[in-house]
């Protein structure tokens, strides 16, 4: 048994995590938070931390003997900069710290992704760092979260971000063709893997985990057939896509109230025009073959238990 941080813990990914975590009796959870949050079961222990000092997170993580530190800091603000620097920074120097897990549970991000999304700058310097340092880690990847498209149904932490498909309004904005495999993961199987994974003797540098391997034009099939309706289709080019423009989905429209519109429709544009680029988005099941007994939910699976007619 050894001590595990999750860092982030009360947020989307890292609240999953955590709440996996917790469910297993071979490590003791702990939660790094900015503020005071005691476990209301008293089965994780919070540790208040203050993120802008590396020194007091190596003294909290040696205190508490953290031996693996699970990032899920969000891509927001200085979260990835400040936050997650400090705490490799920390880990590192920590006597008892060995391993770390940045912040991703995504795709294969390209480097020139950094020109668009310039928060991914901090993505890539976490990697150069951890590369120097002398704890052993490994980015997981996963590709694009299933949860997106069982909302608001399906048990989620993560906030609704629908794009491709809108299987309640019956209407599909497919990026490019449709023929593009791309890989979808629901957010609890990440974090049973992301668990199982702390087991293992040794880490690659990128472990690769699929809920489910599909094309677009496939997801849309398989929703026809399990709603029994016929969906408007539509397709958008990736040039279309490049210019930060895409179809407006129905269940978009809510999002806009906490993510204005042009932002959103520039934000999904992006992500859209990665599903239909294999190098990105598409990701092996190789983590899979080491845990056969975590059974992921696939594409079908989900329409079947949240979306059947």
């Amino acid at each position: 048994m050894v001590n595990i941080a999750v860092a982030g813990g009360t947020g989307k990914v890292g609240r999953t995590i955590l709440e996996v975590l917790k469910s297993q009796t071979r490590h003791k959870p702990f939660l790094l938070t900015r503020k005071n949050a005691p476990s209301n079961d008293g089965s994780v222990t919070s540790v208040t931390v203050d993120y802008s000092d590396a020194a007091s997170l190596t003294e909290a993580l040696e205190r508490h003997e953290i031996h693996t530190v699970i990032c899920c800091l969000p891509y927001e603000g200085n979260a990835l900069e400040v936050g997650q620097g400090n705490l490799i920074k920390a880990s590192d120097a920590s006597v008892h710290t060995k391993r770390f897990v940045p912040s991703a549970f995504g795709i294969n991000y390209p480097k020139e992704a950094v020109e668009e999304l310039p928060v991914l700058k901090h993505y890539f310097q976490a990697i150069e760092t951890l590369r120097q340092s002398s704890l052993e880690w490994t980015i997981f990847q996963n590709g694009c979260f299933l949860d997106y498209w069982g909302h608001p149904h399906i048990k989620s932490y993560l906030r609704p971000s629908p794009f491709g498909i809108d299987i309640a309004g019956k209407v599909a904005a497919i990026p490019g063709d449709g023929d593009t495999r791309f890989t979808v993961t629901y957010s609890f199987d990440v974090a049973k893997y992301v668990v199982a994974a702390l087991d293992l003797d040794e880490w690659p540098e990128t472990t690769r985990i699929a809920g489910d391997i599909i094309t677009w034009k496939e997801f849309v099939d398989l929703a026809e057939n399990t709603t029994g309706s016929k969906f408007e289709v539509f397709y958008d080019p990736i040039e279309k896509l490049e210019r930060g423009e895409l179809t407006e989905l129905p269940s978009q429209v809510p999002c806009y109230a906490t993510f204005p519109k042009p932002r959103f429709q520039w934000f999904m544009a992006i992500f859209s025009r990665w599903t239909a680029d294999e190098e990105i988005c598409y990701i092996p099941a190789e983590l899979n073959a080491k845990f056969p007994d975590i059974q992921p939910m696939t594409v079908k699976a989900m329409l079947e238990t949240y979306w059947r007619a």
